[in-house]
């Protein structure tokens, strides 16, 4: 039998301003309070849970356009980390009733426990339109009768996300490994168990759990060192790969990270894998730059690929390398967004180097894209031969 929750509260007045002066009202839930940050949107119609644990939506207020939020509840096994990475969240409507065999507590209590504030009875399609008009901008969710006027100058204060390191404030301070698995029967992907597993050093900007389970069940035994490891940490532990894992901020800001993979570039035939931020970090290292995204690609139904052959899949980013500063003689351009034309993969050509912008180990419904942990650990394998 189905465990089953209620939602019921008296409701509370919560405002939303954004930095060029939109007030919308709405009703809070969560907990009560201010949260400022840059406000976004997601397009998926499922994952509400993965995408407030996943510390790449670190400093960002985010928009569900799907419009009801918290009908499955939550629970642990659905985390990407140990607890949510969104400042505030902006819904429709939130589902009166919570109901899923594996829920474990209410959307509303859980973020209550975590105190991240929320606003819902926003009309979030008419919000997702100003978004993609005006681009992701900065705002502010207030459930604590703070007034607008009041709001708005603390908006305007606030930093644009360009130029912000967040890495360093979601990395882990201290390295551990990490041998998990998905919870066994639930996910029914390849799972790879090498007689002697590959060693993998994975560099944490702000990695998601579902990462970590994905170079294990391909066959690595994973270390994870925090953002700012230098590479004689790296290099001690002997990797036969190195993973430059997601993240939130501006890739460019990161600039303890991009020294890194400059140093571990250099390593001969040294396999390197970057997903996200990491993908960022390393086409920077390799001599590109990025550039701010309008609004961004966050949902879970993003067709990227290359000549006939297309992925669906799931993305959570606000910048972007630009193709045309990569070095063509090193770097090829092996999948684009399909919807933007921006840079979605790409391979060096002499080393066994490679980056993936949307995120492989996501199961959005398809399994398009796991084939690319699949290729570091190949890539790991012929290093030993």
């Amino acid at each position: 039998m189905m465990a089953a929750m209620t939602t019921a509260s008296i409701p509370t007045a919560a405002v939303l301003v954004l930095a060029d002066g939109l007030v919308l009202r709405g009703e809070a839930f969560g907990a009560k309070g201010t949260a400022l940050g840059e406000v976004v949107f997601n397009t998926g119609m499922t994952g509400y849970q993965e995408v407030m644990t996943d510390p790449s939506y670190a400093g960002q207020l985010v928009t569900f356009t799907y419009p009801e939020l918290g009908n499955t509840g939550i629970n642990a096994a659905d985390q990407e980390a140990d607890a949510p990475h969104v400042r505030g969240v902006i819904a429709r409507q939130l589902a009166p009733v919570a109901s899923n065999w594996r829920m474990e507590a209410t959307l509303e209590s859980w973020l209550q426990s975590h105190n991240v504030v929320g606003i819902s009875g926003v009309d979030t399609r008419s919000l997702v339109r100003h978004l993609r008009d005006g681009g992701a901008i900065n705002g502010a969710i207030s459930t604590d009768g703070t007034s607008p006027q009041q709001l708005l100058e603390q908006v305007r204060a606030m930093p644009s996300m360009a130029g912000l390191n967040l890495a360093q404030t979601v990395s882990t301070e201290t390295p551990y490994t990490w041998d998990k698995l998905c919870p066994a029967g639930f996910d029914q992907r390849l799972q790879n168990n090498p007689s002697a597993p590959y060693r993998v050093v994975a560099i944490d900007f702000g990695i998601k759990r579902a990462i970590l389970e994905r170079l294990v069940a391909h066959g690595c035994a994973v270390t994870v060192l925090p953002a700012d490891a230098t590479l004689e940490q790296v290099l001690a532990l002997d990797p036969e790969g190195v993973f430059l894992s997601n993240g939130p901020g501006d890739p460019a800001a990161v600039s303890s990270g991009i020294a890194l993979a400059k140093g571990l570039v250099n390593q001969e035939q040294l396999p390197l894998f970057g997903i996200c931020l990491g993908h960022q970090i390393l086409g920077l290292a390799l001599g590109g730059s990025t550039f701010k995204l309008g609004y961004g690609h966050r949902g879970l139904n993003h067709p990227c690929g290359s000549t006939g052959v297309v992925e669906i899949t799931s993305q959570n980013h606000g910048f972007a390398l630009d193709a045309t500063t990569l070095p063509a003689d090193q770097m090829e351009v092996t999948h684009l967004n399909l919807n933007d034309r921006t840079v979605a993969a790409f391979a060096h050509r002499q080393r066994p180097i490679f980056g993936v912008q949307y995120h492989p180990e996501a199961s959005p419904g398809p399994h398009d894209a796991d084939h690319h942990f699949g290729r570091f650990a190949a890539l790991m394998a012929e290093r030993r031969v």
